[in-house]
């Protein structure tokens, strides 16, 4: 059994009267693609803002990897390797594909030293442009990699906004909705790029997602959430037969 990268424990986040997050807790097991349903206004969104430090929770804890990482800023979360993708993609739209992935990653930067020590900053250069090329060959985006990104269609610019986020070395990938607005055959694609990174980098995937038709087969577990509170999570097949789950947001 996988070991929890993520775990929380009795999350709460209030806005004035409104509980949006309330007494959340939940394990993301490592190397898994785990979703998060539920009906809209269900706190979703919020309880991925608590994850990535767009908010601080009023309560409990959130550990990534074993560390307490609760209220840490967003960029001190993204140094410790977990990165967020978001429902409408924002490339640099000027740049190439690869262009867009090399400007992501974890450059160490100038100095008066390195600046004369060609060989190291031409090896790391050499070794961001073979991650990059081998990124965008699991997103099957390796044939595009001299376009320029305003001329991707949406589910490639979905892909290669999943291959900027990767190029930190993240270890966690927070998506919101990545296969909205997207038909289903480019939705599926997403989907089938994303499980190949989980198997061949060990990447561990937690999203949103409301296209529960294409997404529920390649979930390895589902959370579901009501009113600000997790009312149920297993496998996908177990979850979406649940009474609780028809009742809230199926609408039975």
């Amino acid at each position: 059994m996988p070991n929890p990268i993520l775990r929380l424990r009795d999350l709460v986040k209030s806005f004035g009267g409104l509980r949006a997050v309330d007494g959340v807790s939940m394990d993301v097991q490592e190397r898994t693609l785990t979703i998060l349903i539920g009906p809209n206004g269900s706190g979703k969104t919020t309880l991925i803002n608590l994850i990535t430090g767009v908010y601080k929770p009023d309560q409990g804890k959130i550990m990534f990897d074993g560390k307490d990482i609760t209220g840490f800023p967003p960029h001190e979360i993204f140094r410790l390797g977990i990165a967020r993708t978001f429902q409408i993609p924002q490339p640099f739209r000027k740049l190439t594909v690869l262009e867009n992935l090399l400007v992501c990653c974890n450059n160490p930067g100038e100095g008066f030293i390195s600046a004369v020590r060609r060989r190291t900053w031409m090896k790391f250069e050499e070794e961001a442009v073979e991650r990059a090329f081998k990124l965008l060959k699991l997103l099957n985006l390796d044939h595009l990699w001299d376009q320029e990104s305003w001329k991707l269609s949406g589910g490639q610019m979905k892909l290669l906004e999943v291959g900027r986020a990767l190029m930190s070395d993240a270890r966690l990938l927070v998506m919101d909705e990545p296969v909205a607005g997207v038909n289903p055959t480019l939705a599926h694609e997403i989907f089938r790029s994303l499980i190949r990174l989980r198997d061949e980098l060990g990447i561990t995937i937690f999203m949103v997602e409301h296209r529960l038709d294409i997404a529920l087969q390649y979930t390895d577990e589902a959370y579901v959430m009501a009113s600000g509170r997790i009312i149920s999570k297993g496998r996908p097949e177990e979850v979406v037969m649940d009474p609780q789950v028809i009742e809230a947001y199926l609408g039975g």
